[in-house]
């Protein structure tokens, strides 16, 4: 029979707080979001820019219908698990460097647009971002913001990326980043001289597989 000191003893032990990790974990481990990239993606035809954006954009190549672009691309998006910092790395194949006039992440569910919330190119001409096919960077609070790429047009939710629906509140952070592609609607476009408004190929990002 245990004596009440020994039952005293299991009962500290049961009520014990839960082992607390290393809080520099925090900034070392990471959330993994991935796409492959394609033009089949994407939710139009170049050919169908609506005509008002056409002469803005300025398209300076003819373009090519979705099924015919051989283009194709793999993103992730690495989010360090204190949401200090995440870490972006996209191999395409199929395009030209050259033709590259755009690299961004959207904000916007399947098969619909969205804003611009990261702009690759905003300080980088965006034909110099990919070295033999590949793209890597950094991102931090300051990289996350609305853009908007079509002047004189005023947006309209969602595209002010709310961080919940129906609030005009953009996602300013590294935070509320995440928490968009937890939902689903952050997806990766290229655009070319080809194909500017709807863009060469997309990338809906969703949990990584292992």
């Amino acid at each position: 029979m245990r004596t009440p000191t020994a039952l005293a003893a299991l009962l500290a032990l049961s009520v014990q707080p839960a082992f607390a990790k290393e809080p520099a974990l925090g900034s070392k481990t990471f959330t993994v979001y991935e796409a492959f990239l394609s033009p089949a993606q994407e939710p139009g035809e170049e050919s169908e820019t609506p005509k008002l954006l056409q002469k803005s954009l300025g398209a300076t190549a003819p373009s090519t219908p979705r099924a015919s672009r051989k283009s194709r691309g793999y993103g992730q998006i690495r989010f360090a698990k204190d949401l200090s910092k995440a870490y972006v790395d996209v191999r395409i194949e199929g395009v030209n460097p050259e033709d590259i006039l755009m690299f961004h992440v959207h904000c916007g569910p399947p098969g619909m647009l969205g804003p611009i919330i990261v702009d690759f190119g905003h300080h980088t001409a965006a034909s110099k971002l990919f070295v033999d096919g590949t793209f890597s960077t950094e991102l931090s609070n300051e990289n996350v913001k609305f853009v908007d790429h079509a002047p004189g047009l005023k947006p309209m939710l969602p595209e002010s990326c709310p961080v919940e629906p129906g609030l005009p509140v953009q996602t300013k952070t590294i935070a509320g980043l995440e928490w968009l592609a937890r939902k689903g609607v952050l997806y990766f476009n290229l655009h070319t001289k080809a194909h500017t408004y709807y863009g060469e190929m997309r990338g809906q990002l969703s949990v990584a597989q292992d």
